[in-house]
């Protein structure tokens, strides 16, 4: 077989990647020269080819009878039959906003793109949102308040090796994606320097010239203290700031009432380390301020992501080569799936449902009457959050997501779905998630289908099929249109991918993320293209900002924040502070990479980390099984020594279900009020060691795939 050219099925890096199958059937994979990995990748895309040949790969739609019953094969049109019959059945006895539809961000841009139509147009239900929610939605507000457009990086990753001082707050890439910090390596070859903000000694914090380890949940603190410092020592940029923003003055105030050793007692971080942090971004010719999971997943993650977005303005460094802010985007198609509509308040192109105009540009292109699509639903956490209540969602879709184990809270969750008069889940596997449906479809994965994605830096890709998918199994569009159909609201007006590509270009043409001048053909020829690319004689725009911002008056906006601290802090009952996270090995829910042996070998099982002083106080001895315990509920983990954490805080990573899953721990209600992002990276915790007698039974569940 002709080897095929694609891209990895993780991270938002979309490392290129070349796969091959020798006459055996046998896959291999090797690193691609592509611009942004140039051939390098990790652990994780280098055993991606063990997913094609998984050998509990769902081959047929399984159907519950009974609540409580198993699930039992079926066929395709009973399976999507019953689908349709409980659809129409639930909305005329509900409404349509009764059917809640869950994306995810490793669906390609056209799956996203004709998901949100098939939930507005198909369904007719406002109640629509995506596992985004949960990773970028916080960095994708504050761009949006501050620049007037949400793209994660605005400028290409190459320009990170010409920064001279680069902040990474909250973010950990050694890990979650190794072949980026090339980079980073690169640029502090050529004498810059780099800083990192995290309450963990991280592998990214060792390699740093600077670690600032502050406190869970003090980013925006520590944001303001620095432009304390900008602002005192003469290290902002006025010209820069007269000519090209709006709304210093009052971030001005409320930053110089964060003096050094204030910002100090609120972060942890000494003042020392704060003044130097200052000027070395301060004195840079290029600096760059790179924000990730750590700031945006709290319930003031806006807020805290904005505060470092200020800093970048106030220097005078966006919008200029190897500087300025950006979010690095975690999922593999995290940037393209909330362009694309799957987001619960926003149409493709980044098209708002509550501009009239936007909606009529949407409605023309889908054939409908603008008035007919629904108003802006319930975001992830709030839909979730709704689910078997008199008035709220009573049916749930999921798509490419593995809520069971990466929603907060997944107690009370999984009582919710149980509630549910009709669960879909489609999957690869049987996730946590999908052996609670009622109906599952097994659907291609990545290597098995054509389609696009964008990757954190806005870069349009393909992703190319190198095998048609088992014998059995569907397609995501395949599902939506069949649904559709039996429903009598047809969406597809070109089911080739090609076709469905071309209509998403006019669906989101003189938007802010405009691809309509983008084809397959470019995307070849050229290695990906940047939007926005308005028609084909357009370039693709790689660097944003460089003229001006997406407001119109063409100046950013500076956005004023207080300080306010995370929705609970530790007390007497609850003394430690609780963070959540990846782990090299594993990705997201853990759903692909627990199913790779090399992976699961690796790291079989979830932990806690625990500072070795911490845990001898609680008489903890490392490797034991303790209880980990929040508001929401227990976790059970081995404890894990580890001096690279501070003294009050926790560390448990998020790819594990069952007793040991993370989000058991984490709340569902504590919300930002602009992003509507949940608290994963904060929660007060206590640690208690447990009865050996009990350890077995542990052992023997909750952390299989």
């Amino acid at each position: 077989m002709a080897a095929t050219d694609t891209h990895c099925p993780y991270c938002a890096l979309q490392c290129g990647m070349t796969l091959d199958q020798d006459d055996a059937g046998t896959w291999t994979v090797s690193g691609r020269d592509f611009p942004t990995n140039k051939g390098g990748l990790c652990r994780k895309g280098f055993t991606a080819a063990a997913l094609l040949t998984a050998p509990d790969r769902l081959t047929t739609p399984l159907i519950r009878d009974h609540k409580g019953g198993d699930l039992r094969p079926a066929t395709w049109d009973e399976a999507l039959d019953l689908i349709a019959a409980r659809i129409l059945a639930i909305q005329a006895q509900h409404g349509r906003d009764a059917i809640g539809v869950f994306g995810g961000g490793g669906l390609t841009n056209e799956k996203a793109y004709l998901l949100g139509k098939f939930a507005r147009v198909g369904l007719g239900t406002a109640n629509i949102d995506y596992n985004g929610r949960y990773c970028m939605s916080s960095g994708a507000a504050a761009g949006i308040r501050g620049f007037g457009v949400d793209r994660g990086l605005p400028f290409p990753i190459a320009d990170i090796a010409g920064a001279d001082a680069v902040l990474l707050v909250g973010a950990n890439p050694a890990e979650t994606m190794p072949p980026i910090m090339q980079y980073f390596d690169a640029m502090r070859a050529r004498g810059g320097t780099l800083i990192v903000a995290d309450p963990r000694r991280t592998p990214t914090a060792e390699a740093a010239d600077l670690h600032l380890q502050l406190t869970p949940g003090s980013d925006a603190a520590l944001g303001l203290g620095l432009l304390n410092v900008a602002i005192r020592d003469g290290l902002i940029d006025q010209a820069y700031i007269d000519a090209r923003t709006t709304g210093f003055a009052e971030v001005r105030r409320i930053a110089t009432q964060w003096w050094p050793d204030r910002t100090e007692r609120a972060t942890g971080v000494p003042a020392t380390d704060i003044v130097r942090a200052a000027h070395l971004l301060g004195e840079a010719a290029a600096a760059m301020m790179l924000t990730a999971r750590g700031p945006e997943q709290q319930s003031r993650g806006t807020d805290n992501v904005s505060a470092f977005l200020n800093l970048a303005l106030a220097l005078g460094q966006v919008g200029r080569a190897s500087s300025g802010w950006g979010c690095i985007t975690g999922q593999g198609n995290g940037q393209g799936g909330r362009e694309m509509g799957q987001k619960a308040d926003q149409l493709p192109g980044y098209r708002r449902l509550s501009d009239p105009a936007d909606r009529a540009a949407v409605a023309a292109v889908w054939g409908v009457d603008a008035d007919s699509l629904p108003a802006a639903g319930l975001s992830a956490s709030e839909m979730l959050g709704a689910l078997g209540k008199a008035d709220g969602v009573h049916a749930l879709m999921v798509f490419a997501s593995n809520i069971a184990v990466s929603a907060p809270d997944t107690i009370a969750l999984a009582r919710r779905l149980a509630a549910l008069k009709l669960f879909v889940v489609a999957d690869i596997f049987l996730s946590e998630t999908a052996a609670l449906a009622d109906v599952v479809l097994p659907i291609a994965q990545w290597a098995e289908e054509d389609g696009t994605m964008t990757n954190l830096e806005g870069r349009v890709i393909r992703r190319r099929r190198a095998a048609p998918p088992p014998a059995g199994v569907g397609s995501d569009l395949a599902i939506m249109t069949g649904i559709a159909d039996r429903l009598g609201r047809p969406i597809a007006t070109d089911t080739a991918i090609e076709g469905l590509f071309a209509e998403m270009g006019r669906a989101t043409s003189g938007a802010a993320a405009d691809y309509q001048g983008i084809d397959y053909g470019r995307i070849d020829a050229e290695q990906g293209v940047f939007w926005p690319c308005p028609d084909a004689a357009h370039p693709g725009t790689p660097r944003l900002f460089s003229e001006r911002f997406a407001f119109p008056d063409g100046r950013a906006r500076f956005v004023a924040v207080h300080p306010m601290g995370p929705a609970e802090t530790p007390d007497a009952t609850y003394p430690l502070w609780l963070t959540t996270g990846r782990l090299m090995g594993h990705y997201q829910s853990g759903a692909q990479t627990r199913r790779v042996p090399e992976l699961a070998d690796a790291e079989p099982e979830g932990f806690v980390s625990v500072h070795p002083e911490t845990a001898r106080t609680l008489g903890i001895a490392h490797g034991e099984l303790v209880d980990v315990t929040t508001r929401r509920g227990t976790a059970r983990l081995p404890a894990r020594y580890s001096r690279k954490i501070r003294l009050d805080t926790l560390f448990v990573p998020f790819h594990w279900g069952g007793v040991g899953n993370a989000n058991r721990l984490t709340s569902n209600t504590a919300l930002d009020p602009v992003s509507r992002m949940p608290e994963f990276k904060v929660a007060a915790a206590r640690l208690s060691p447990i009865p050996p007698h009990e350890q077995p039974d542990f052992l023997q569940q909750g952390n299989q795939p």
